[in-house]
């Protein structure tokens, strides 16, 4: 293998790359990018840590083709600090390594074992729905904070899609809150998908989608995996086993208030009012006539309380939120009013989109120390 690359398109495409390659794994080879270098065809980097697969095309001038496994982040790194704008690199087949030249600066880099780089799925052409771009990724974004962190509850991990006619819905929770998100389609989609997708896969096809702009995602599930099209970007994943929680049991069909609010003063006050809540202390939401009063308090820390209007009536009314969760939701709202709805304060509430519902964020409430 030789081949000749500009320097800053082959860091661009290292950059996407390396983020997949494994930083923990047994198998030293997942540690690395492969290079392929295909004579007449495009060349392409390629990265797996075994749940996520990435195909990227490579700008290259191919000398002669070949492979190679080279560790990701020392590569990257290496081509990061490089001045030059031309590269060369070469397989050394005897050195088992791979020359890097660029001006008057030369590396040698010892190359991984390839027999252990295992090989990336192709999408099936059966199975292929194409969606537009901007509405998946909008999408993903909108839900994607609700997905759980926590490898003990796989099956939260991800986020379920699923798309038919002309409607996309993405749903996440973690158990102490959940986003449903549904999109309009301007056209009916040819075909059908349902998967359980994990969120990290999902936020890493959104960074290649703001990165490298197109019109359209091609996502093809299989019995264990999914395969995501972004031009000649070919992002694979597998998918989580297990059932995923029935959303819509969780959603309250009626609730004792429903108020419309403006977004962008409750996310204000809520982001000023969360600084003193600290150490896990909650953020409590004081409601009275005409009024809703937002407060935290953390001992040796401090207090802080701010009130807003609000079209409540009734009796007095308090409930207590984690604030990160309460903003997270907030922060999801994309239009410049908003709709919360509550029952009591050991239930629990909802931000919705208002009038068109697109849009449902349901948050767990926190038991208050009176």
């Amino acid at each position: 293998m030789k081949l000749t690359l500009n320097t800053a398109d082959l860091l661009a495409q290292l950059q996407t790359t390396a983020r997949v390659a494994s930083s923990r794994s047994a198998v030293q080879a997942l540690s690395g990018v492969m290079i392929s270098a295909i004579a007449g065809a495009s060349s392409e980097l390629l990265a797996t840590d075994m749940e996520i697969g990435l195909r990227v095309p490579l700008t290259a001038e191919v000398i002669r083709p070949g492979s190679a496994v080279l560790p990701a982040r020392l590569l990257l790194d290496i081509v990061r600090s490089l001045s030059h704008q031309q590269l060369t690199m070469e397989l050394r087949i005897a050195e088992q390594d791979v020359e890097l030249i660029a001006g008057s600066a030369t590396f040698h880099l010892r190359t991984l074992r390839a027999e252990d780089f295992p090989s990336l799925p192709s999408p099936a052409s059966d199975s292929r729905v194409v969606l537009p771009v901007e509405a998946f990724v909008q999408t993903v974004m909108r839900v994607a904070r609700s997905a759980s962190r926590d490898e003990t509850r796989p099956v939260l991990t991800g986020i379920l899609i699923s798309a038919s006619a002309q409607e996309l819905r993405m749903v996440a929770t973690d158990s102490y809150r959940l986003s449903v998100k549904e999109t309009a389609l301007e056209s009916p989609l040819q075909g059908s998908l349902e998967a359980n997708v994990p969120a990290r896969a999902l936020e890493e096809l959104v960074r290649i989608a703001q990165q490298a702009p197109t019109e359209t995602v091609a996502v093809s599930v299989g019995q264990n995996q999914a395969i995501f099209e972004l031009g000649e970007v070919v992002l694979s994943s597998r998918l989580i086993d297990g059932q995923f929680p029935n959303y819509r049991q969780l959603l309250p069909e009626s609730v004792e208030h429903e108020l419309r609010l403006s977004s962008a003063e409750l996310t204000d006050v809520v982001r000023r009012v969360s600084l003193l809540a600290q150490k896990n202390a909650p953020l409590r939401l004081s409601f009275t006539e005409g009024s809703v009063v937002v407060s935290a308090q953390t001992p040796d820390v401090g207090e802080a309380r701010e009130a807003i209007p609000a079209p409540f009536h009734g009796e007095p009314f308090e409930i207590g939120f984690n604030p990160e969760f309460l903003r997270d939701g907030l922060e999801s709202i994309d239009s410049q009013e908003l709709v919360l709805k509550l029952i009591s304060p050991l239930r629990p509430g909802l931000i919705e989109s208002p009038d068109t519902g697109d849009f449902v964020y349901l948050i767990m409430p926190i038991r208050l120390n009176v």
